[in-house]
């Protein structure tokens, strides 16, 4: 078995934080449960299938409002386990820099 790779501490939750997660664009939400976070990212379970899914940049909502949120990208799937990246302000203006065709949208 591989080794440790996180950079950043992580916090587990005893019962699990109830989150959503959604599609950049809006078009599909689903409940989701944190079960660890650090700085960095993040380890979910998602209630219901995510098969057909587009999970390669959506949005984990931690408030019933969407007010509090972060910007995700995946890092890996296993079963209903998520791993996801929190992607910063400059990581989007960086990739955007290196694709002409990426459109960015600042929320």
């Amino acid at each position: 078995m591989g080794g440790e790779r996180r950079k950043a501490e992580r916090i587990s939750f005893e019962h699990g934080l109830n989150a959503h997660i959604m599609s950049i664009d809006g078009t599909w939400r689903r409940s989701c449960t944190v079960e660890d976070v650090s700085e960095t990212g993040a380890r979910i379970t998602v209630g219901g299938s995510v098969e057909g899914l587009n999970l390669k940049e959506f949005f984990l909502l931690l408030s019933s409002t969407g007010l509090a949120y972060r910007r995700c990208e995946l890092a890996w799937v296993n079963g209903e386990q998520l791993g996801v990246y929190f992607l910063k302000h400059n990581d989007r203006k960086k990739r955007a820099r290196g694709n002409p065709d990426a459109f960015i949208v600042d929320l």
